[in-house]
């Protein structure tokens, strides 16, 4: 039989209608969030009570009163009384703050000689650069220049007289070198200008409201003498010693007479506008100027020298007026603005250097160290 003709056959097939599907909506334009720092500037300051933080005691005296001076740990939560810390805290730190046995520094071992050589980078005098002035070079000096204030009856600068023992000197510098290792601080022998910062053409002499004294001649050639001693490693007889209330202070480490220059202030130079939140305690003012916006201070927070350490107090009170020993004089020098620590008496060895912090206010709070 002939195969038919007609096709076979195929299984039943489904047919799907074909349908037009309706677009999806439009997507919503991408969502554009703020950043935090935005947000930051509009929040409002909230602060969150605890009340566990109602029956905090101070680890020291174990009482809890007085709340107002009671420091809590930012670490730990425990308490403590801004007196019953050693070294005492005269004002709430700004910032975290972190109690002494959560923030433990490692202790600093002695400086041996090369590392104190390198530490202030001492030069080494040469025979190019002539004879280098002994002590008793500076005590002919020292006597001359006395002569030279009886005779125009004017008291003048006179330099300091460097122990003439050479270990004892290492060892003086030594300790200014472990206190500042231990403050996480650099040396400087000189005011520095930092990036930032104030540029050094805003330190001008002639910007100070009311104009500032002149360093006459004679006091910058002393100046410049007691500078280049230091540089050589002859400082001036002072040591930095460790006292539990106050912390790192200075002591004279041998006889210095009225008038001695005994430092200048260093540190970093900043506008007192960019440190008005600064919880730095060493602030020193440079210039005050006629317009309060180009006023400048020294800030002693990352470099720094000696003068860091020396305590200010309150000379307005009785008590403070018995201790002080120095003034702190800012002086007009080559058209800059310095700041130069004197003896105001003659200074025993052991005694404790003191100068008046508060020249301009009465802010600072010191009468907790006299």
């Amino acid at each position: 039989m002939a195969p038919s003709s007609s096709p076979a056959r195929r299984p039943e097939q489904k047919l799907l209608s074909l349908r037009r599907l309706p677009s999806p909506p439009p997507s919503p334009p991408p969502r554009k969030f703020r950043s935090m720092v935005d947000i930051m500037k509009v929040a409002k300051h909230a602060v969150i009570e605890h009340d566990d933080y109602d029956h905090v005691v101070c680890v020291k005296c174990g009482s809890g009163e007085n709340a107002d001076e009671l420091l809590l740990c930012d670490r730990c939560d425990k308490g403590y009384h801004m007196l019953c810390l050693r070294p005492i805290v005269v004002r709430v730190p700004i910032g975290s703050w972190y109690c002494p046995s959560c923030d433990v520094h490692p202790l600093v071992k002695r400086f041996p000689q090369k590392k104190i050589i390198d530490f202030f980078q001492i030069q080494k005098c040469s025979a190019s650069a002539g004879k280098c002035p002994s002590p008793e070079d500076v005590r002919k000096r020292r006597r001359r220049t006395s002569m030279l204030v009886l005779h125009k009856r004017r008291r003048r600068l006179l330099p300091f007289t460097p122990t003439e023992d050479p270990a004892r000197r290492l060892e003086q510098m030594g300790s200014l070198a472990s206190a500042l290792t231990a403050s996480h601080m650099e040396f400087s022998g000189e005011l520095t200008y930092m990036p930032g910062m104030a540029p050094r053409s805003a330190n001008q002499a002639k910007f100070e409201k009311g104009g500032m004294q002149v360093l006459s001649k004679e006091d910058t050639e002393t100046l410049e003498q007691c500078i280049a001693m230091y540089k050589r490693g002859e400082c001036a007889p002072l040591i930095v010693v460790f006292d539990s209330c106050e912390g790192f202070t200075v002591e004279a480490d041998g006889p210095i007479k009225d008038m001695t220059f005994i430092t200048e202030y260093t540190g970093d130079v900043d506008y007192i506008k960019n440190r008005e939140q600064d919880d730095c305690d060493s602030m020193m003012t440079l210039l005050l100027a006629k317009n309060p916006a180009d006023s400048l201070v020294i800030c002693p927070d990352k470099r720094g020298n000696i003068a860091c350490f020396i305590s200010g107090i309150n000379n307005h009170t009785p008590e403070g007026r018995k201790k002080q020993n120095l003034k702190c004089v800012r002086y007009n020098v080559n058209g800059e603005c310095r700041v130069l620590l004197v003896a105001t008496r003659d200074i025993g060895k052991g005694e404790r250097l003191y100068y008046d912090y508060n020249g301009y206010e009465h802010e600072y709070p010191t009468h907790n160290f006299v």
